[in-house]
């Protein structure tokens, strides 16, 4: 049977045709689903700082969870619930530029901190453990240094920032256009993911790609569910690109200061290099315990069964201690 050439040469396009269409049903059921997932389960509550989302879960001593770059209410209630579970009630809330909390005209970490205990005032709750994670560090710090009496206890997961003399370059006004594709498009990074998971896994999130090959299959999930939770990524770009602001502008916190007991988590294989950095605010806090893990990169893969155990035994042994603490 003779084959006409047009159809040969039709073929190539075909099958194009076919991939792009794929593809581009694949990424609008992916961001309808994740559309969904950040569309329920939350609240906004007007503050005098401002609108602020948060959800609630478990039942306990209260435990406000800040989460890092990239994050929202949502990220707090993943790296929350097994908190929850363990007796405690976690308030994840999504910082400034995230979701549906808007950005202000400041929003440095000082502000955010106001916001937080704008958010305790609305829930009624005299004062709370606090735990700040990556970039959520900043703010965190902040909190337990204006707000000392509210702050019952403070944990720095991974915490984000630079001690003075490091090297510092604030980012410009705006991002150069390869951030942009990245970090600006729910598309790009969608891709990302499903095309060089590897690379934005070391380059975006921190994490050696060997540990995550080497992590038990529900670790593997867990990290995978946190890189999902970053869609969609356009609601969350204002508040992404101020963490990279902050961060890169670390101002010298008053960490002797802080009175309140506080235990920080580091991984020496963060691919963000700031392992230092934590181990050194675990220095200067008066009574700060420093635990950290040899691998598992900024996202601690391999490693969430002992980092949800120290945080328990820390936040357990100092929930239920009376507090001789004063001020705000």
């Amino acid at each position: 049977m003779k084959i006409e050439r047009s159809v040969v040469l039709g073929l190539p396009a075909a099958v194009l045709a076919g991939l792009i269409l794929f593809t581009y049903f694949s990424y609008r059921n992916d961001m309808v689903a994740e559309e969904a997932r950040v569309s329920s389960g939350s609240q906004v509550v007007d503050t005098p700082c401002g609108p602020i989302e948060y959800a609630l879960i478990g039942k306990g001593a209260p435990v406000l969870l800040v989460h890092g770059a990239g994050g929202g209410f949502d990220q707090g209630l993943e790296f929350g619930r097994p908190l929850a579970e363990r007796g405690f009630t976690v308030i994840a809330m999504s910082r400034f530029g995230y979701l549906r909390t808007p950005m202000p005209a400041d929003a440095a970490p000082a502000a955010q901190a106001e916001a937080h205990a704008c958010l305790l005032d609305a829930l009624k709750l005299p004062s709370a453990a606090i735990l700040g994670g990556s970039a959520g560090a900043p703010s965190t710090i902040e909190f337990c240094l204006r707000h000392a009496g509210r702050c019952s206890a403070m944990v720095l997961l991974v915490p984000a920032f630079f001690p003075p003399g490091a090297p510092q370059a604030r980012p410009p006004a705006q991002p150069p256009f390869a951030l942009e594709a990245v970090l600006g498009s729910d598309f790009f990074f969608w891709l990302n993911m499903k095309l060089a998971r590897d690379t934005l896994l070391e380059r975006l999130f921190a994490t050696p790609a060997r540990d995550f090959e080497n992590a038990p299959p529900e670790e593997r999930d867990r990290v995978l569910r946190i890189m999902r939770s970053s869609l969609p990524l356009s609601r969350r770009r204002k508040g992404l690109w101020n963490d990279l602001a902050v961060v890169a502008s670390s101002p010298r916190y008053e960490l002797e200061r802080i009175a309140s007991p506080t235990l920080v988590i580091g991984i020496e294989n963060d691919l963000f290099g700031i392992y230092q950095s934590g181990r050194s605010a675990a220095g200067r806090i008066p009574g700060a315990r420093l635990a950290s893990f040899p691998t598992g990169g900024h996202l601690w893969v391999g490693r969430q069964g002992e980092v949800v155990s120290e945080i328990t035994k820390f936040l357990g042994d100092t929930t239920s201690r009376p507090s001789t603490r004063g001020g705000a």
